[in-house]
């Protein structure tokens, strides 16, 4: 089981704060540093300092780490057109020395949409968007060099392009497909991701959603390996007292955590991730909502990791 540190940077932020998280992260021997693509804030009303732009801030990241994959959970399609965000992760991949793994999900928080004037189709179009970028993006990526890629699709079309740049990963960095739909989630996954991510879900509802892409990619016929993960907001203490308190921090009742989170003390913990592997996952995304607390990413990396 490999341990990830996840991020919600739009809750209030700033790139220095998630600089020193980043190193944590690193010097902790967590697998990866990823974080969220929002443009305003969700569980706060503040969010101040503002929101931080998820592939300049892990561009940057990616010249100050050396070890440490990093990624989004996820990209949100609404946000960029789909031949500009090729060049950006490509980039930053090869920035990184090829460590950029590549979450892209249809965007879901109409909100920030409206808040910055960016379009909010409707669902299906949503999903529609979605799956014409993830064949663009992997298409100018698998494209050989000096030869061109075009594109003619109902949202996008690409006429002639270099496809260049290459990402330093060949044929192109992971690509994570996310989310708990029973039909399209799971085709899109099957047809597209190197990892299925099944939310933020309990042990029993990871495990349908693992079944669900399983018989997804039967239904094709896949071969390649998939890698399943799930994310979870994580609430670690000594004991119960500190426990407590970093509930309180985050504005969590510590029930709520417990059930629908990963919360206790590093045993318990340990006990609730190991639920996760029996329901077949390979990778848990602790989702750190205090970003400014390094003591509980280094009480995880000293009393939890290790046990994992």
């Amino acid at each position: 089981m490999r341990l990830r540190i996840f991020t919600e940077p739009q809750e209030g932020a700033s790139y220095d704060t998630l600089l020193r998280v980043a190193k944590a992260t690193e010097e902790g021997g967590f697998d990866a540093f990823f974080r969220s693509d929002h443009y305003q804030a969700i569980m706060r009303q503040s969010g101040l300092p503002g929101p931080t732009d998820s592939w300049i801030t892990l561009g940057a990241l990616a010249r100050e780490t050396s070890r440490i994959r990093l990624g989004t959970l996820v990209t949100a399609a609404t946000f960029r057109l789909p031949g500009p965000l090729a060049i950006s992760v490509a980039q930053v991949d090869q920035m990184s020395g090829g460590r950029v793994e590549f979450g892209l999900g249809t965007g879901w928080y109409e909100a920030e949409h409206a808040a910055y004037g960016i379009p909010f189709p409707s669902r299906s179009e949503r999903f529609e968007r979605l799956e014409e970028q993830l064949e663009i993006i992997t298409g100018l990526w698998g494209t050989p060099e000096g030869s061109t890629y075009s594109f003619a699709g109902t949202h996008y079309r690409l006429t002639d392009s270099p496809a260049l740049p290459k990402p330093a990963q060949r044929p192109h960095p992971p690509i994570i497909v996310g989310g708990w739909g029973p039909r399209r989630t799971p085709r899109l996954a099957a047809r597209f991701a190197d990892e299925f991510n099944a939310g933020f879900q309990p042990p029993d509802g990871t495990g349908a959603a693992i079944e669900r892409v399983r018989t997804a990619c039967a239904e094709v016929a896949r071969t390649k390996e998939m890698i399943f993960s799930v994310a979870q907001a994580v609430c670690c203490g000594r004991d119960d007292a500190e426990v407590a308190r970093r509930a309180a921090a985050i504005g969590k009742p510590l029930d709520q955590l417990r059930e629908t989170g990963i919360a206790g003390t590093p045993a318990e913990v340990v006990d609730k991730i190991g639920r996760f592997a029996e329901v077949g996952c390979d990778r848990v995304y602790l989702q750190v909502l205090d970003v400014g607390d390094l003591d509980h990413i280094e009480l995880l990396a000293a009393e939890v990791l290790p046990q994992v």
